[in-house]
This record gives structure tokens, sequence and C-alpha cells, in this order.
């Protein structure tokens, strides 16, 4: 095999499990936009500038006509500017520090400057690094993680953090969320996981109580008595 690097097939999984997590927890709108590699537009001096972040989170974009699918977005003339946007980095360079000032732009300038998006996670899945920057006075700032690596985004109202685990065969570090409390958005399969056990726990309950009734009415007849008629 050739030893040239080659994009990681982790990332697609990565941004599937944030929009999943957030989606059976009903918190994504009809109004919002999460999209993948997904074309982010601008115009500056009258030049079409389009950056595709890994994943990206818009609060509130525009309906689209019937039958119209969004094959890009334009923040401001089709709604909210991003409010959070993801880069995972992979092998391949791919200019996610960049705050090269002239066109085509570097990402960190283009969300930073142009865009001003108010949230930047950049994520290193070879390290389980999570680099949080918000935007304060114009300029990315970056935030410290929890003990827990984990850090609070008031925005979405949700902590972001590393979690080590397994999901679609791949045992590795995976952005997860955590609401106000701690309690971790669990994935479609966790939450089966988490019904099939209350059915278990239902079930052999019920089998106890059976038993403990069943073992009252033997009592109740070595004494002489028709646990029927009671």
């Amino acid at each position: 095999m050739p030893d040239d690097p080659v994009e990681s097939n982790l990332q697609p999984l990565l941004a599937a499990a944030l929009r999943e997590a957030l989606e059976l927890a009903g918190l994504i709108l009809e109004t919002s936009l999460i999209a993948t590699n997904f074309g982010i537009c601008a115009t500056v001096d009258e030049k079409i500038v389009v950056k595709a972040p890994d994943w990206v989170y818009i609060p509130t974009v525009e309906p689209l006509k019937d039958g119209v699918i969004r094959r890009s977005y334009t923040p401001n003339a089709e709604g909210d500017r991003p409010l959070v946007v993801m880069e995972f980095i992979s092998e391949t360079e791919g200019g996610e520090y960049s705050i090269n000032p002239y066109y085509p732009y570097g990402k960190w300038y283009f969300y930073e400057q142009i865009l001003r998006v108010p949230i930047y996670a950049i994520f290193h899945p070879k390290t389980n690094c999570l680099d949080i920057y918000r935007l304060i006075d114009g300029r990315y700032q970056k935030q410290e993680l929890g003990a827990d690596d984990r850090i609070w985004l008031g925005e979405m109202n949700l902590f972001l953090g590393v979690w080590q685990g397994k999901k679609a065969a791949m045992t590795t570090g995976w952005l997860r969320w955590w609401d106000k409390d701690g309690n971790l958005l669990l994935w479609g399969q966790e939450s089966l996981g988490l019904e099939r056990q209350r059915l278990v726990e239902e079930r052999e309950k019920t089998e106890r109580e059976k038993l403990r009734a069943e073992k009252l009415a033997n009592k109740l007849r070595d004494l002489g008595i028709n646990p029927d008629d009671l």
C-alpha cells in the first residue's frame, strides 16, 4: 500500500453521530440546518468564496420551495449565520488553522472575520484533542475544557466533549453532547439498548412478584385457607 495520507472514514461518522443525538433528543427544529461538507458561501470583493466545514449548525434558515434541494447556503441572504462550525483534522492539511487574509482565504479567517461564526471547534481524532474557540471582541479566543473533557456551550444549551467508546464497529474518541444536568444525549442504538434493558427488568420484576404471590398462596393453603376465597 502507498504511504500517502488519505482522508479518514471516521469524519462522516463523527458528523452523523453529532446530528443523530440532537435529532433523537428532539433538539433540531424544522427551521434549523445541520449539514456536513456543505458549501457555505460569501461574496467578498465581488468574488464568491465557498468553504465546506465538516459540520455546521445554523439555527434558522429560510424555507425552500417544495421540491427544491438546498445545495449551498449564504448567510444573511438565506437566514442566520452559522452558530457552530466544526472541522475534523485528517491526515491531509486542510487549512483549519489558516489565517490567510487573501482570496481564497484560510478557513480560520473565513469563519472568524468574514462569517463571524460565534463558535469554532477543531477536533483531532488521532489524539482526541478538541479545541474550542469563541468569538470575543472580533477574534477567536481558545476556551478551556473541563476536567471531564467537556465545555458548556450556552448558545446550544448543551455540553460538548470527547467520549471514549464504540460506535459503528469503531472504538475511538467521539464528540458527544450532554444536557445541562450532565446527562449524555444518546444515539439510537444506545436508546434501544436501554429500552431492551428496561423491558427485561420489568419482565424479571413481574416474575418475582408472581413467585411471591404463589408462595403466599401456598402458605395460606397450608393453613387451610383457600386464597381464592380472599
